[in-house]
């Protein structure tokens, strides 16, 4: 596809076909009475929760209509929640337009409230606005699509049957509210909307003063970590011990909620050799089990005075794939966690080691797949604000150099001019450092992606800086760099590639390749996207591998750091994954990389 072919296929109103059905083979044989019922916080487990996926009822309000009658006097079906009621696997394949509203309800069956016990109901994400009752009391309200939120429902329930019951709107792109790449008319570089629960429900008992959140912090150099231990009140008696396996190594108890301990001959982590120590906390009768890793992410000059992204004092070349996490039967949730697992393995089996998570944030059992078994992360903050112009989505990545580098940010250009969503925007983007700090494989944080709602860009930095400083940051991937942050970042889809060099930066490709191949049975729509097109799968294949060997491998000597291919799966038109939308056809042939090899 040429420059002028991206830039049509993007234009505001143009017509799209809706996608046909396809399904991956875990949404093929789900299981509905058991739909992800993994513990959904692997990093604050506790033994008594009650998942609450599911079918829940569900009906859809129009605004004139949503104050009319609470609760809603007949549904207008089943959802299989936490299904996007926009997916196939939901049952519902309704879309919920911009002004409408989606109620839920499920009951609860509650045998036993206990003394000096409260129960906290929680959400993984609703998309985007959301109100939760509780036998007909208001039990708390959240907004934003991609964070997850929880409500001490305790005074509001008694013993027997509980109503349960959530209302839900979600204005999609015509609200500034982070969306990542969600169109209610999909088509080119965006895809379907989705809305609703779409992340794990699940229900907690905890004592009275429970544990709320843990910091872990470790010192690679120091060989200790950190624990900050953050609780409902202060409690009398922290305990923090640390196991290898079955031994433990460190054990330490106090009166302060901040512990440091040492850790004995201490084991790295990296992607080659994934070792996690595991975390046990208490505090009063509180208890939760928790892990963390001994690794560290420094920027270091190389004998030659090229600076280098090294783990664990080394320089480690990041061969990254973009990643958008979408599914064709599940959109943005999985059908299973056994297809989460399923993407970060089989892009280890191709040979990378970093996935960029990008214009989303997943559930927190993707990243605990990440870090078991050993995957760099780069995770995007989630971009909103208002419209982005189609010369800045399609013209910019041609390479005109005079665009790649600004003197002052432009929001007025970058669609974030309202103050309020500026601040929106900065306070999810704290909770989501706050949200991913323990997890070992997050790598580097990338604040703004090709200039969608960039604004004080190195203010932003110097925020996220303040926030962690363990961390790289990606300040703008694409364009338009202010000179801030870690790295001279690019993307590169229509030029021979090249390095750039800095002295206070490091060079990486954040975006190369796009090439597309179309699979007729693996494809939802017929039109397609990409950068550069292949007919079948050998072509495909030859060019990829070209690419690689003949481009790309050479530029590391020449100081590049870190490079991320788009992209993982197809989606929708984009026909430039690695794997078919359905996970289903790998379009890298075994054959192909033996024939390459000889």
């Amino acid at each position: 596809m040429n420059i002028k072919d991206a830039l049509r296929s993007v234009q505001l109103g143009q017509e799209h076909q809706p996608p046909k059905p396809l399904m991956t083979p875990w949404g093929e044989t789900l299981d509905k009475k058991h739909v992800h019922e993994e513990y959904p916080r692997p990093q604050m487990v506790r033994n008594q929760w009650e998942c609450l996926n599911g079918w829940w009822d569900y009906c859809f309000v129009s605004a004139t209509d949503i104050h009319q009658s609470f609760p809603p006097k007949s549904w207008d079906g089943k959802i299989l929640v936490p299904f996007s009621p926009e997916s196939i696997l939901s049952g519902v394949e309704r879309q919920l337009k911009p002004g409408e509203y989606l109620w839920y309800h499920r009951r609860l069956k509650i045998e036993h409230i206990g003394k000096n016990q409260r129960c906290l109901l929680h959400f993984g994400a609703v998309d985007e606005r959301c109100h939760g009752y509780v036998n007909g009391k208001c039990v708390g309200s959240h907004r934003g699509g991609y964070l997850p939120f929880e409500w001490d429902i305790t005074a509001y329930l008694h013993e027997g049957m509980n109503e349960l019951y959530l209302l839900v709107r979600d204005d999609s792109e015509y609200s500034e509210a982070g969306k990542g790449k969600q169109k209610c008319q999909r088509g080119g570089m965006f895809y379907t909307a989705q809305s609703g629960i779409w992340q794990t429900v699940w229900m907690e008992w905890v004592p009275e003063n429970y544990i709320r959140g843990l910091k872990i912090i470790p010192d690679y150099d120091g060989d200790r970590i950190q624990v900050e231990i953050d609780c409902l009140r202060e409690a009398g008696k922290y305990t923090a011990a640390v196991f290898d396996g079955n031994q433990c190594v460190a054990l330490e108890t106090g009166e302060s909620s901040v512990i440091t301990l040492h850790i004995p001959e201490k084991k790295v982590w990296s992607p080659e050799q994934p070792f996690l120590y595991d975390l046990e906390i208490s505090a009063d009768e509180d208890r939760v089990k928790s892990y963390f890793a001994m690794r560290i992410f420094t920027m270091e000059k190389d004998e030659q005075g090229i600076l280098r992204t090294c783990l664990n004092h080394r320089f480690y070349f990041q061969n990254g794939v973009l990643d958008q996490g979408y599914w064709p039967d599940g959109l943005y949730t999985p059908p299973s966690d056994e297809a989460l697992i399923f993407d970060i393995q089989s892009m280890k089996n191709l040979g990378f080691n970093m996935l960029r998570k990008h214009a989303k944030i997943e559930s927190l059992r993707w990243y605990y797949h990440c870090d078991r078994l050993g995957m760099l992360v780069w995770q995007d903050m989630v971009n909103g604000g208002g419209t982005y112009s189609p010369v800045l989505l399609c013209y910019l990545p041609t390479g005109v150099a005079r665009f790649r580098k600004m003197k002052k940010d432009h929001p007025s250009i970058t669609g974030r001019r309202d103050i309020r969503a500026q601040r929106r925007w900065l306070e999810d983007s704290g909770k989501t450092v706050d949200l991913l700090f323990n997890s070992p494989s997050v790598a580097c944080w990338v604040p703004f992606n090709e200039g969608w709602g960039q604004f004080d860009t190195e203010k932003v930095t110097q925020r996220i800086r303040m926030q962690d400083k363990s961390r790289w940051i990606d300040s703008a991937s694409g364009w338009f760099d202010m000179g801030c942050g870690d790295f001279v970042s690019e993307h590169n889809y229509f030029r021979k590639l090249t390095v750039r060099h800095e002295s206070d930066r490091a060079f990486v490709l954040s975006e190369y390749g796009g090439y597309a191949c179309r699979i007729p049975e693996h494809s939802t729509v017929e039109n397609v996207y990409g950068y550069r097109t292949y007919e079948d799968m050998d072509s495909f294949s030859d060019a990829f591998r070209e690419l690689l060997d003949k481009e790309l491998k050479p530029l590391i000597e020449e100081g590049l750091c870190a490079a991320v291919y788009t992209q993982l799966s197809d989606i929708e038109e984009e026909a430039n994954g690695l794997w078919t939308y359905d996970r289903k056809v790998c379009k890298i042939t075994v054959n192909t990389v033996k024939k390459r090899k000889k």
